[in-house]
């Protein structure tokens, strides 16, 4: 799920094989934005205005599509900027008929700052970002301490942001960039959330690597 910054890989979406849609499922759930210089509109996402959950890096959207499926009182949208990940969204979303999903094929980042409306999200997912090991490559990381303000303005009152890594160097980080921002307090991750693990996070388990949790709840 690398996270690199160039602007020249803000791109809109791709549609899918509409031939394995289910019932009741649009086209395609994969959205491309109008402009990628003005904020999208959110309620043009979906057909109902529910509570909207973002997943930063939603990878093969293993984790986003079982999530969706278990909660249709909720909006949900993923982030990927691999054209070959995001179709999967689209692909196993409308294979289970979900209405309540839709994917964007654009960098997290950029998405973060530029595209998302103050208060529209409830939920920023983030999990197991491109950790950018080599020290000179760090700045790549999504993760920054600007991070904190940008996901603070786009998220509603109380609004949280889960974080998973199996990268104690990324994680010390991320640990250290949320305590330095008092507009987040660390709150504990809920079981439903930790029982659904995404596609990276069953390899790493496999090979017996762990995964690091984190939780913060802005004011």
């Amino acid at each position: 799920m690398s996270e690199g910054m160039e602007r020249a890989q803000v791109k809109g979406s791709e549609s899918g094989d509409s031939s394995v849609a289910g019932p009741g499922s649009p086209e395609s759930l994969l959205y491309d934005p109008p402009s990628i210089l003005e904020p999208i509109d959110v309620a043009r996402l979906f057909p109902r205005v529910q509570p909207l959950e973002v997943e930063l890096g939603c990878g093969d959207a293993t984790f986003l599509v079982e999530y969706a499926a278990m909660h249709p009182e909720r909006n949900f949208l993923g982030i990927e900027r691999l054209l070959g990940r995001i179709r999967k969204l689209d692909k196993k979303g409308r294979r289970l008929g979900l209405t309540n999903l839709r994917g964007i094929r654009i960098e997290c980042g950029y998405f973060l700052q530029y595209l998302l409306p103050p208060g529209s999200v409830s939920v920023f997912h983030i999990y197991f970002p491109d950790p950018w090991p080599k020290k000179k490559h760090r700045r790549n990381r999504l993760i920054q301490p600007r991070f904190p303000a940008l996901a603070h303005a786009a998220l509603v009152p109380g609004g949280r942001v889960y974080l998973r890594t199996d990268d104690p160097d990324y994680f010390a980080q991320m640990r250290e960039v949320f305590a330095a921002a008092p507009v987040f307090r660390p709150v504990e991750t809920p079981p439903e959330l930790l029982a659904l693990q995404t596609d990276f996070e069953r390899e790493f388990r496999a090979r017996g690597i762990p995964t690091l949790y984190a939780a913060y709840e802005r004011d």
